[in-house]
């Protein structure tokens, strides 16, 4: 836990008060008649009743775990030994917090009962739940539960007394929670830990200084995205547990905006600082978050997942769909395993990868992606993209795609216009130089700026002149044309060139995940054999091509030695044809040996088939890394980099360097901390002061923004409201 400047780090040793036991410098013991109470910077972290020997071992190993205190500091306050406390650590790693202290039973001699049980039953009876359902609750009869309400009288206080736990139907608590306090959920862990609980309930109350609690700032955005609900649509639930499908999916998307890249990152954080801002004692750890990726990716539905979510966006910004960025990024792979090899334009060579095409609005933010089976070109992807668009936007719409060179085919163009799609890209092969004269000079104001071009527009056939298309050439500072081609010929050649070289968004979305997000980083090492059947490139063919490209270089070398001689040939010493090629027979004999050798591997290439299935391919077998955790996590990370958008266009109007430190300042906000106050319904963050005045002010309007959205907690009916203190 992070010190305010406001509470400054105690000296315990100065404290004489009998009832306060120090632990270290910063941590105290504290005994209150029968409550116990650990203070981290004078703050109240864990209190417990006296006896509670789960709570109390609860308490000493999270001091532990958390890197507040050391063992020999917990087991002297606490008056145990050091082999205690390791052995309260191992019983919390297996068995979490039920696996702690010993039970409450009994009297000797008795049979022994769970204490945490006992606790549980008389929370529920106080809430008004009947003896027979706790019985089933707990899985226990109806005599053994009313013998432990009559041998306890350990008070109990709960929260809200009139309301009752309801069963789901399947023996799963979906009620509010029991527990009073978000860093004592007893209750709601054992719950959890004997089937009966889905998902905790968010619990909170008034904090200082809770760190990062700017992250907060995200959460109506992330509502309005429809995410929560999709998911709960898509995937129902993951079982009974403490953390469950919303907290899981609000945790990973905090995770991301907040740039813990992977869940590996959380051990740099305390866990206790993502719990607070989650409503929880304790954010889920690292096992936990790959327990339960693990468990979504096998349902196997993250392609529906990301349809619907893309589906809820179109809803929402169906006016950003007019334009279309379609483009591929390649992951290279470094493992083992054999996958199909791609070009990387970064290295200039293929390798080993895995091409991912991504589909973004005319604001550079991402849509939809798909995987590539064997990274094909996008030519061969752009049908099933198309289809996925059409499926999003309707049977009528007309949506103009733009993509780079690598998906030039004017056969497939003509394919796509007659489907209802405009293209525009950039055109690729020969083409006439234009005269610097025929160009015009263009202006025109765009998405708030004002751009100027050299522009050139003629109309230019394709397909031996069955195709018509639209050439709109640009002409730079330097003197460099730039041809694009389009369908589009209602719009002026000044948009359609803007449109075009915005394409550029796209790929600095493809650079700002990488850096912020871990776009490229594997989520598991996972893999899975291709289909057998599916045709692949050939081996053998490209191992032929190899052979007859190094010959033809060879050829190229002796020619050049051969034209070498013939330009330094002496007419006195050899004045005929004749004599030079005598002079010169044993370059002429390998030029012939050489062009022969070209000519038996040019017909031996042409029987090699291009493609062959996949089975038919020697050597290790042809595999795919897992991709449902990867498309999972994928759609995750795409709806936090929604989030962020959603905040910088709130933020845009008010802020006159939004294009170019806009997405910094609003990280930065997430990393701020900030208090919490609940009450009247509402959970009011009030955020500290950024770096700068007009920074702050900038997140001030943000705040007033937000709250005209009247977005709720996720789990809870309380309302976010946010502020920062002036």
């Amino acid at each position: 836990m992070t010190h305010s400047n406001d509470q400054p780090e105690l000296d315990v040793r100065a404290v004489p008060n009998p009832g306060t036991i120090p632990i270290n410098g910063r941590c105290t013991l504290k005994i209150e008649r029968t409550v116990r109470v650990v203070y981290i910077a004078g703050l109240p972290m864990y209190h417990w009743v006296e006896g509670d020997r789960t709570a109390e071992a609860y308490a000493m190993v999270s001091l532990v775990r958390c890197g507040y205190a050391d063992q020999n500091d917990v087991a002297r306050s606490f008056g145990c030994s050091t082999r205690t406390l390791r052995r309260y650590q191992r019983c919390f790693e297996t068995g979490g917090m039920s696996a702690l202290g010993r039970p409450d039973g009994p009297p000797h001699g008795a049979r022994s009962t769970p204490g945490p049980w006992v606790r549980t039953a008389k929370a529920l009876r106080h809430a008004g739940v009947v003896v027979r359902d706790i019985a089933h609750r707990l899985g226990v009869s109806k005599s053994a539960v009313s013998k432990w309400l009559t041998r306890v009288d350990t008070p109990v206080t709960t929260r809200r007394v009139a309301d009752t736990v309801q069963d789901d139907g399947g023996g799963v608590v979906s009620a509010p929670s029991l527990d009073t306090d978000p860093a004592y959920r007893l209750f709601d862990r054992l719950l959890a830990r004997l089937g009966k609980l889905e998902d905790a309930e968010p619990i909170f109350t008034p904090s200082r200084r809770i760190p990062r609690a700017g992250v907060l700032l995200a959460v109506p955005a992330l509502t309005h995205s429809g995410i929560f609900s999709v998911a709960e649509e898509v995937y129902g639930h993951i079982g009974p547990a403490f953390y469950g499908l919303r907290t899981t999916m609000l945790a990973l998307l905090l995770m991301a905006l907040l740039r813990i890249k992977r869940p590996e990152g959380l051990k740099e954080r305390a866990p206790v600082d993502l719990g607070r801002v989650l409503g929880l004692d304790w954010g889920p750890e690292v096992k936990t978050l790959r327990r339960k990726l693990a468990r979504l990716a096998a349902y196997g539905r993250a392609e529906v997942f990301g349809r619907t979510l893309a589906h809820r966006r179109v809803a929402r910004r169906g006016r950003a769909l007019g334009f279309l960025y379609l483009d591929g990024h390649v992951r290279v792979y470094h493992g083992s395993h054999r996958l199909p090899k791609a070009h990387v334009t970064q290295m200039r060579m293929s390798l080993p990868a895995t091409t991912d095409y991504w589909v973004n609005d005319k604001h550079g933010d991402p849509l939809f992606v798909v995987t590539a089976e064997f990274n094909e070109g996008l030519v061969q992807m752009l049908p099933a993209l198309l289809a996925e668009i059409r499926s999003l936007v309707g049977p009528r719409r007309r949506v103009t795609v733009v993509f780079d060179r690598g998906g030039w085919s004017p056969k497939l163009f003509a394919k796509l216009i007659k489907a209802r799609f405009d293209i525009l890209t950039y055109r690729k092969g020969r083409w006439k130089h234009i005269p610097a004269t025929q160009f015009v000079q263009c202006a025109k104001r765009i998405d708030g700026r004002t751009v100027r071009y050299a522009l050139n527009d003629r109309n230019v056939r394709l397909l031996k002149g069955r195709l018509c298309l639209r050439q709109i050439t640009r002409l730079n500072a330097h003197g460099h044309q730039t041809p694009i081609v389009t369908s589009r010929r209602d719009l002026p050649a000044v948009v359609l060139a803007y449109r075009m070289f915005e394409r550029w968004r796209q790929e600095n979305f493809f650079k700002y995940l990488r850096e912020e997000f871990a776009l490229d980083a594997l989520v598991d090492y996972a893999a899975e054999p291709v289909d057998p059947e599916r045709t692949v490139p050939n081996p053998e063919r490209r191992t032929a091509e190899k052979e007859l490209t190094l010959a033809r270089a060879e050829l190229r070398k002796v020619q050049a030695q051969y034209g070498q001689a013939a330009v330094a040939n002496e007419e006195g010493r050899r004045p005929t044809i004749r004599g030079f090629k005598i002079a010169h027979g044993t370059l002429g004999r390998s030029i012939r040996d050489i062009q022969g050798r070209i000519g038996v591997m040019e017909e031996k290439r042409s029987l090699i088939p291009k493609r062959v299935p996949a089975k038919d391919v020697g050597g290790k077998p042809i595999m795919r890394l897992s991709r449902e955790r990867k498309h999972l996590t994928n759609c995750i990370k795409m709806v936090a980099y929604q989030a962020e958008s959603d905040l910088l266009a709130l933020l845009r109007p008010h802020y006159a360097r939004a294009d170019e430190e806009g997405r910094t300042l609003v990280t930065s906000a997430f990393e701020s901390a900030g208090d919490l106050e609940v009450g009247d319904g509402e959970l009011r963050v009030t955020l500290a002061p950024l770096s700068s005045p007009h920074r702050s002010r900038a997140i001030a309007i943000l705040c007033e923004a937000l709250n005209g959205m009247d977005a709720c907690f996720p789990g809870t009916k309380l309302k976010l409201r946010f502020g920062v203190t002036s």
